[in-house]
């Protein structure tokens, strides 16, 4: 990889296009393949703007969703590789792209070294030849696709029957992404599902061709070692092999906190640090087996990156987390949405987020999936959905229905955020006589589910001017709490050289506490909501749940002690103030308790 950082997928919309911005430069991104809608209307919007022709594909079409998507990774193919062929015929002078495509590497880059004794050569002719290697290692940045494995929504035909397995939203987009040219790598994040894991080893680009090269990758999204080991080896069997696994902070992230039972990043971390190579033999074994069953040629195992990825904030950290624990890259994403350049943010909800305070970050329970969620208080979104229930109507319109999930009330899925589904939801919580305090906790929790469909696409709509006549404008935007330590926008180039370390963006926030800390607090919080939650049914079960979290909180605590009084002193990520860190956060901890003495 050119450089040692990604940006990961950011909602729907605001890295939906990241790749047309940054991969020309070398720069990998992710772009969330989950509503075909925004694809199409973006797959519009870009064909018009580089004059090329746009044939729509009807919503009515068969086997839409795959076909939108192809088409648009097919565009984004197209597009990124016409720019980079751009960048490769300029010159090498001051304000270029190719300028800035050698000057934004990394210090430690060899192509860099190369580029720095291009620049001091004195000889016309051995700077040309020099310039000439250097323009052929000019390579674009990975476009990936995202595709959240278990949001999976059956889908019907006109006539009301279902249509068949393969056309339900997971498979649908993982054909359309399939059936490009695009060499991607699809990530799949939000947890197991068999029935699309299988559906991979249908398609030739997963399985390698006869030089042993893989066309398209697979990514593992994970946050535990034990779910990594469990995924791989399902799609080992299959003749599948994970070309990445992505290890991302539980609570520490944009978009959905898929938080694990009290699991810290750095144990986990450890954890595959310690097992790496166990895990590759033991993956290797099954994926030849396999591949030598189904007559494939290979010729050993491809490669596999390990990357890291939420709440990392400054470049001692970045250095850090790859260094000592022995990763290939790590993935940056909230600080990107304050960078224009890189993702599509509207102006509005942009000047909100350069404002907001601490207070305006927090984990919620917005999410129809009922995963913990990112949220932003000062989001159009938000202020919509309290507008709604202000005026006795809360819940959304359901359009879009790529979330629809319960069926208390329906025989087909209906989303939570719906206000079919919270008008009936109400009505049956007036009907139980609950409590007051219980009644306003419950009522509180049904109409805190917000429309993510509509809310997270909204922004490229905005921004490009892309609205349709009465459709919703109210953007919601899932920025992880570390965005709260960034104060203004940032242009491309500096944030680059934040994570390099060449500059210090966060000079003015030397309070912040590091991402280990970070987590940490996030997890006492999340467990203390935990109990508040449920403080009135503590079963046995769930007091054991809320023992093992509290254990293994204190089992990071101690590790955390260990490291840094290993590392500590040679290194800058670690700050006098995490010893009094970790000591308040084993102090909570103390005091955690399955059942409080008092409820709400």
């Amino acid at each position: 990889m050119t450089h040692s950082f990604h940006i990961p997928v950011l909602g729907l919309a605001f890295s939906i296009d990241t790749p047309l911005k940054v991969a020309h430069y070398g720069i990998s991104s992710v772009v969330s393949i989950v509503d075909d809608e925004l694809i199409e209307r973006m797959r519009r919007f870009h064909c018009q703007q580089s004059g090329i022709p746009y044939l729509a594909i009807n919503k009515k079409t068969p086997d839409s969703r795959a076909l939108r998507i192809t088409a648009y990774l097919d565009l984004i193919d197209d597009l990124v590789t016409r720019r980079t062929n751009l960048v490769k015929q300029q010159s090498f002078e001051d304000g270029t792209d190719i300028q800035r495509y050698f000057t934004w590497l990394p210090n430690h880059s060899k192509l860099k070294t190369v580029y720095r004794a291009m620049l001091r050569e004195q000889d016309e002719r051995q700077k040309k030849q020099l310039q000439e290697v250097l323009r052929a290692y000019v390579k674009p940045g990975a476009v990936d696709v995202n595709i959240m494995a278990k949001v999976d929504k059956l889908n019907f035909a006109d006539n009301g029957y279902p249509l068949d397995e393969k056309y339900t939203d997971a498979m649908a987009a993982l054909r359309g992404a399939a059936n490009s040219k695009l060499c991607t790598s699809v990530v799949l994040s939000a947890g197991m599902n068999p029935k699309l894991y299988t559906y991979l080893s249908e398609f030739p680009d997963f399985m390698p061709d006869k030089t042993g090269k893989l066309k398209k990758r697979i990514i593992l999204k994970v946050s535990d070692y034990r779910s990594a080991l469990i995924q791989a080896k399902f799609l080992a069997k299959k003749g599948l092999w994970v070309s990445e696994f992505r290890i991302e902070s539980g609570l520490n992230c944009g978009g959905h906190a898929f938080a694990t039972e009290g699991f810290l990043l750095g144990p986990i971390l450890e954890e595959f640090k310690a097992k790496k190579e166990q895990l590759l033999a033991e993956l290797a074994e099954l994926y030849t087996e396999r591949i030598s069953a189904l007559g494939k040629q290979h010729q050993g195992v491809p490669p596999t990156r390990f990357t890291v990825q939420g709440g990392i904030g400054t470049a001692a950290e970045h250095h850090f987390l790859l260094h000592y624990y022995e990763l290939d890259g790590a993935g940056w994403g909230s600080p990107f949405l304050l960078v224009p350049e890189a993702t599509t943010v509207d102006d509005d909800t942009l000047a909100k987020l350069v404002q907001a305070d601490h207070e305006d970050f927090y984990v919620s329970g917005a999410s129809p999936l009922g995963v913990p969620f990112n949220n932003f208080r000062k989001s159009p979104a938000e202020q919509l959905r309290m507008e709604r229930i202000a005026v006795n109507r809360p819940g959304s319109p359901c359009t879009k229905k790529y979330l629809v999930s319960n069926t208390e009330f329906t025989d087909r899925p209906i989303c939570t955020a719906s206000r079919q589904y919270q008008s009936r939801k109400i009505k049956q919580l007036k009907a139980m006589d609950l409590p007051p305090g219980e009644y306003i906790r419950q009522l509180d929790a049904v109409m805190e589910k917000t429309c993510l469909c509509d809310g997270l696409a909204a922004s490229a709509y905005v921004k490009n001017n892309l609205l349709k006549p009465r459709e919703n404008s109210a953007v919601a935007i899932c920025p992880g709490p570390n965005l709260a330590w960034f104060n203004r926008t940032y242009t491309l180039e500096e944030m680059i050289n934040h994570i390099y370390g060449r500059t210090n963006l966060l000079e003015h926030a030397p309070q912040r506490p590091n991402l280990f800390i970070n987590e940490l607090n996030l997890y006492i919080q999340h467990i203390k909501k935990f109990i508040e939650d449920n403080c009135h049914d503590i079963t046995g079960k769930k007091e054991q749940y809320v023992a093992r979290f509290k254990a293994r909180l204190n089992e990071g605590i101690a590790y955390y002690e260990k490291l840094f009084d290993y590392a500590g002193n040679i290194t800058a990520v670690f700050s006098p103030a995490m010893h009094r860190h970790l000591e308040q956060a084993k102090l909570q901890c103390a005091f955690i308790q399955s059942k409080e003495t008092t409820c709400p």
